[in-house]
């Protein structure tokens, strides 16, 4: 497993970070469906033992439930293998399931208190704002952050879900340490501006959904789509649904080709994808069971040619030229 120093800190982390979101279940507004709890908490022992050494959660995945798995498991693990915990604080349970969004001093420090007992631990290694939301409040929510790392409750503080204006902002008050974007293949639109500003600042990326929630593993078709449960928010989400769906297949269909050629899979190709970029530090890889990140922890070994980048490349054209139509199509409705 390759590893990179995040950003200007002291955190050096496996390039392949284990992503909690699904484990949390689906009794909440993003939840991913059922979830067997014994099987997560396996699957975060076996992560550390193929090499990954951090862990990425939030307080709100599962209202907190995720969290409280996380801790579980590494508590029970030896004290010297116990990998590094990143979570996140801004999104509050807001009863029936539903999310809440605050950034005010009194909510933050009562969150991180909470994460710091489901977690068992005395400091949070990462801690990040989980979305610049409400906007008005990043500053106080960020001064929050600082008051917490100056007290020793969390190592070092980032954000997630932000723009570069954004970031500006806080970089005024205390340097971001870390930045966690969406980026994947079919989500690259911090390629552009958030990337490169990264790296001219020394803003450690950690990547989330770098596999498009599933898409991008190779094992998605649509049967598994129309048999998503109502509690897996992926079933509201247009990428999963006709007739994006029927485009995004298609151009799995052609990355299982190279990779295939590679001796690859998919999903390795996708992470590998996300890892070229020298400003990305890790790329979080969810798993629900220990055979899910059995088959993508090697992906930490893999590294894109430029033959196979240009492939992908051309893949994504064609991609982008068939959702192109289907915008002329709803246009030519109106």
């Amino acid at each position: 497993m390759q590893t990179r120093t995040l950003g200007g800190t002291d955190l050096n982390l496996s390039v392949i970070g284990l992503g909690t979101w699904a484990i949390g279940g689906g009794d909440w507004a993003f939840g991913w469906g059922d979830q067997d709890d014994d099987q997560a908490i396996a699957a975060i022992k076996r992560a550390v033992d193929l090499g990954v050494n951090w862990i990425d959660t939030a307080a709100i995945y599962g209202l907190g439930k995720s969290e409280t798995l996380v801790g579980k498991a590494v508590a029970s693990l030896p004290s010297g293998d116990r990998p590094l915990i990143a979570t996140k604080c801004g999104r509050t349970n807001a009863g029936d399931g539903k999310v809440g969004k605050s950034l005010k001093r009194d909510s933050v420090i009562s969150e991180c208190e909470a994460s710091l007992q489901r977690l068992q631990v005395d400091c949070i290694d990462l801690y990040q704002m989980h979305w610049p939301q409400p906007d008005d409040e990043i500053e106080e929510g960020w001064s929050t952050l600082v008051d917490l790392k100056q007290q020793g409750k969390v190592r070092h503080i980032g954000v997630s879900n932000h723009n570069v204006s954004q970031l500006q902002r806080l970089q005024r008050i205390h340097p971001v340490a870390s930045l966690q974007p969406p980026y994947s293949m079919i989500s690259s639109e911090v390629e552009a501006e958030i990337l490169p500003f990264c790296g001219q600042q020394n803003i450690g990326v950690v990547a989330y959904s770098p596999m498009g929630k599933g898409l991008l593993t190779g094992g998605f078709d649509l049967a598994r789509a129309s048999s998503l449960s109502a509690n897996d928010h992926r079933s509201r989400d247009p990428r999963f649904q006709s007739p994006q769906l029927e485009i995004n297949l298609e151009f799995v269909e052609g990355l299982n080709r190279i990779a295939t050629e590679l001796g690859w899979t998919v999903a390795e190709l996708a992470i590998a994808w996300v890892l070229r970029r020298s400003e990305v530090t890790s790329a979080i890889v969810g798993a629900r069971r220990p055979e899910q990140i059995e088959q993508t922890a090697i992906a930490g070994t893999r590294v894109m040619s430029d033959d196979s980048t240009s492939e992908i490349q051309h893949l994504l054209s064609r991609r982008s030229e068939a959702l192109d139509s289907l915008d002329g199509i709803e246009q030519a409705r109106v």
